[in-house]
């Protein structure tokens, strides 16, 4: 029997996501000038207020406030009529040096023997379904969004919209899970005071919606996702009506509150650790990033065509306490999951200081992961350009998303005789 399944999005503008961007700055401006920095930076926002919370070890010292107000202001909380602007809100950091209790687990005679930050459970997912191997209603809920905000800042077409912004996407599947068609699609979106009344204001958002935005997302799709598009999804466009108030004004935001949006959009699994304002060091965001670039070499190279990868960890511990495999029963090669597992452990060094090295996290990498998601895009070479009162300005050659290289199936094909 056909089944639904949902996952959602969130823009940069929501609540939740600006604090996350906040933290990332602020970790990728430590990291800018003294890589080995030790950063766990959690950031809340309300109206008109912004407070940075947590634990650092460094060797610099970075502007907080001014970091905090251009990601404010670039995101686009520019206006007072928001009730909150990165050129007036209050900044307050109660930041402080972190504990040398968690560091001595950390920090080792060499870097190779350095333990976990923190225990827990990571998951990494793939799936062949979509060309970036990612959950297709997921990366429909993105796509979305970020086009959104193509609109909003353009301001063109849509003149009216505001950065907060929620999506979500239901697919249809077949009973041997293949996407069978789009069933509903949910958009709210802020907005502008609009002169109409209000059932005219949105039944305008919801045109608009419907004849500007989809057709721009649904250009950017391959044929066979255009295909899944019919006359027959229905639409919930801002379906509780007005949304003018939004963003910090609207809900408060806190870092972390949006780990489904940013990883597999409730497909896989996800061990509950947070990943922005985090540096390498915390396994929650490393292996996390480590366990997916597995999942997708190995769904690439052909091994199965859906795959979820668990690595464990003890604090202060250098090997993790366990790897995990499961393929959902779509397993191309003869092993069971368990034998596959045991290959990926010997074909991806899972140590923290490995993933750190092998996917060059120390580098300022972060603040383009902390909205639409942390898997799924495009990895490249930037170069960043960060400046401070105290160290100067500086150029950094980084390469970004790192995880989402497919420079292992090569590899793994020998590895499995594929």
């Amino acid at each position: 029997m056909a089944y639904l399944f949902t996952s959602e999005s969130v823009s940069e503008g929501h609540p939740d996501k600006i604090a996350d961007q906040i933290s990332d700055a602020l970790l990728d401006n430590f990291l800018a000038f003294d890589p080995e920095s030790k950063v766990a930076c959690e950031t809340l926002v309300t109206t008109g207020q912004v407070v940075l919370a947590g634990e650092v070890k460094s060797d610099t010292y970075v502007d907080l406030q001014s970091i905090a107000r251009d990601v404010i202001n670039a995101i686009g909380y520019t206006k007072g009529a928001y009730q909150f602007s990165g050129d007036s809100c209050g900044i307050i950091s109660l930041i402080h040096e972190q504990s040398k209790e968690i560091n001595q687990g950390v920090d080792r005679g060499t870097k190779e023997e350095q333990g976990a930050g923190d225990q827990g459970m990571m998951f990494g997912y793939a799936t062949n379904e979509t060309e970036n191997f990612m959950p297709l209603a997921l990366d429909l809920s993105h796509r979305i969004l970020k086009e959104l905000a193509v609109l909003r800042r353009d301001g063109k077409d849509i003149p009216y919209l505001r950065p907060d912004a929620k999506s979500q996407v239901t697919i249809e599947y077949s009973d041997d899970n293949v996407p069978q068609r789009i069933d509903t699609i949910v958009v709210s979106t802020q907005h502008d005071e609009f002169d109409a009344d209000d059932d005219k204001m949105l039944a305008k958002i919801k045109e608009d919606i419907i004849t500007i935005l989809m057709p721009k997302v649904i250009a950017q799709l391959p044929g066979y996702v255009q295909k899944l598009f019919t006359d027959k999804i229905k639409y919930h466009i801002n379906p509780t009506g007005k949304f003018v108030i939004g963003g910090p004004h609207g809900d408060s935001g806190l870092t972390g509150r949006k780990i489904i949006v940013d990883t597999y959009g409730g497909k896989g699994a996800h061990g509950g650790g947070a990943f922005s304002g985090k540096d390498p060091s915390k396994v929650d965001r490393s292996a996390a990033y480590a366990a997916r670039h597995a999942a997708k070499n190995l769904v690439a190279a052909g091994v199965a065509d859906e795959i979820l990868v668990q690595v464990s960890y003890a604090i202060g511990v250098v090997e993790p306490t366990s790897i995990y495999v499961d393929t959902y029963g779509t397993s191309k090669v003869n092993l069971t999951d368990g034998e596959i597992a045991k290959k990926v452990g010997q074909l991806f060094d899972m140590r923290p200081f490995a993933i750190e090295d092998r996917l060059k996290l120390r580098n300022p990498i972060y603040l383009e992961t902390a909205a639409y998601g942390h898997m799924g895009k495009e990895p490249r070479t930037v170069t960043k350009v960060f400046e401070s009162p105290y160290n100067g300005r500086i150029e950094k050659e980084v390469e970004l998303f790192t995880w989402e290289k497919l420079d292992m199936v090569n590899a793994i094909t020998a590895a499995f005789g594929l």
